[in-house]
């Protein structure tokens, strides 16, 4: 996916030509603008939806399975099309991509805006998390193709810093925006907010935005359409008998782990297959001969099922079990975001010095952070638990700053530079896939406790579930860390050693 400067210096800006590779065109930092205010939106309606699930449930009638899929079904759709979306780009043409991703994400926020039933607002969401999947890879390629040397290294500076801030200002701008259009209706205003937004940056991005060099037509195969179809559906039947624990009574549900099960060794048969034809599958089977690459990997897939579902559980807990408004809960959440965005910097400075031992430290604070919070509930009950685990929830986000940015940087160090961009969209899906499981579960055993035993108790639940893919990850951290001391004693002692059948 990785294109230098030359290319679009030779190409030039929308096709015309310019007078060699160090031509810098000054627009492409408003062409950065553009591609970061689609960032911003994309990451933005992962957690700004999360304060208006209570005033969705009100006002569309919606059962809890419902809300479930409202957020793994975006994050899920997100994930599955970032790898086949990132192909396209280089195939088509980035900007031909990105507008049509932006189009449908704009489209598809009003009729979620507009949804009369919760069954209308899961598909529509399901279609806007395809779209966020059609934008996202285009940033970083566009990136890549607009700016070399230390330019470069600024720009994804400024991508990192919009998604740390996305994630911490949404939890906040939901709730300002409900307090401000009223509980009934407000939560509407969370997606309509996209549209003025996403049609400015239609209109700037068509204009200012460069064509891709070679782009031509691409076959459907180069997709890999059938990985794509079996990934989808075995991680939908995975997550299908957690999500609808309490609307399908009986045990048969669980029937569907073992089709889950069949469909992703299917996929990974599948993947092989197209690895030995010469065709590009969906994700990259040989990366994982890395060992660093598949730890992170799964690593990474662990942590987001734990950390992503907390933002779910604590506002259905804080609205709908101690009657807090949106805002107060926004502001409630606002410091485990804030303290990700704060370390997430310090972290990417730190990450090469210490390795993969900082990550463990970060997951290690998590966990700590989130245990806390569920002594703090317990501790203060009633509706001053929300001062009470702003600092516990403070310090799980410090521990997450230093979890997801690093693990990252360690994950893709030893991955081959031509494999790269395979490389990242694989991680990322691994993200969007992991946030889903991990909403389906710990919404699963909330929603399981909350009619019985009440809020708080479900509440406790919810995180203890989410601190045990907390220290999974932890526990895959460890390992690597490990493995790692092994393979650096194993080099001393070779090193150290005479040669075998050295002669005197």
């Amino acid at each position: 996916m990785a294109e230098s400067a030359a290319h679009w210096g030779a190409a030039g800006w929308n096709g015309h030509s310019a007078s060699g590779p160090d031509t810098h065109d000054p627009r492409r930092w408003k062409a950065l603008a553009v591609c970061l205010i689609a960032g911003f939106m994309t990451l933005l309606d992962v957690s700004i939806v999360n304060v208006a699930l209570p005033s969705i449930r009100e006002g569309l009638h919606t059962p809890e399975s419902d809300l479930q899929w409202v957020l793994s079904g975006y994050s899920l759709a997100f994930g599955l099309f970032l790898i086949p979306a990132g192909r396209l780009g280089d195939a088509r043409g980035r900007r031909v991509v990105f507008m049509t991703g932006l189009a449908l994400f704009t489209l598809a926020s009003a009729a979620c805006g507009a949804a009369q039933s919760s069954l209308w607002l899961v598909i529509a969401r399901l279609v806007q998390g395809l779209a966020g999947g059609l934008i996202s890879p285009q940033i970083s390629a566009l990136i890549q193709q607009m700016f070399s040397g230390h330019e470069r290294g600024r720009a994804f500076g400024m991508f990192g810093s919009v998604v740390a801030v996305s994630t911490a200002v949404g939890p906040l701008a939901g709730g300002l925006l409900i307090q401000a259009a009223g509980a009934e209706h407000g939560w509407r205003w969370v997606f309509y907010v996209n549209l003025p937004l996403g049609a400015i940056c239609l209109l700037l991005a068509r204009r200012l935005l460069p064509d891709t060099p070679l782009a031509g037509p691409v076959r459907l195969r180069a997709l890999d359409p059938l990985g794509v179809l079996l990934l989808g559906t075995g991680v939908l039947a995975l997550l299908l008998p957690f999500v609808q624990s309490q609307q399908w009574p009986g045990n048969r549900k669980w029937l569907l782990l073992a089709a889950a099960v069949a469909l992703l060794v299917a996929f990974v048969g599948w993947e092989s297959r197209c690895g030995r034809r010469g065709t590009q599958p969906v994700v990259n089977l040989s990366l994982f001969r890395v060992r660093s690459y598949w730890l992170g990997c799964l690593l990474s897939l662990l942590y987001f099922a734990g950390f992503t579902s907390i933002f779910f559980i604590t506002t259905l807990y804080l609205q709908s079990g101690l009657h807090y408004s949106a805002l107060q809960a926004g502001l409630a959440i606002t410091p485990f975001a804030l303290g990700a965005a704060i370390a997430a910097s310090p972290g990417g400075r730190m990450v090469g010095r210490f390795g993969r031992p900082l990550v463990v430290t970060g997951l290690t604070t998590v966990a700590v952070g989130l245990a806390t919070t569920v002594v703090a509930v317990h501790l203060v009950p009633g509706r001053g638990v929300g001062w009470a685990m702003a600092a516990p929830l403070l310090l799980a986000g410090l521990g997450s700053g230093l979890v997801v940015a690093p693990n990252q940087t360690l994950t893709l160090s030893e991955v081959p530079v031509a494999f790269a961009g395979s490389a990242g969209g694989t991680l990322q899906t691994g993200q969007r896939v992991g946030s889903a499981i991990g909403i389906a579960t710990v919404g699963s055993m909330f929603f399981a406790r909350v009619g019985s035993d009440g809020w708080a108790a479900a509440y406790d639940d919810g995180l203890v579930v989410a601190i045990v893919f907390v220290l999974a990850a932890l526990l895959i951290g460890l390992a690597d860390v490990r493995g790692e001391r092994r393979s650096r004693s194993r080099t001393r002692r070779s090193v150290r050693s005479p040669s075998v059948g050295r002669t005197p």
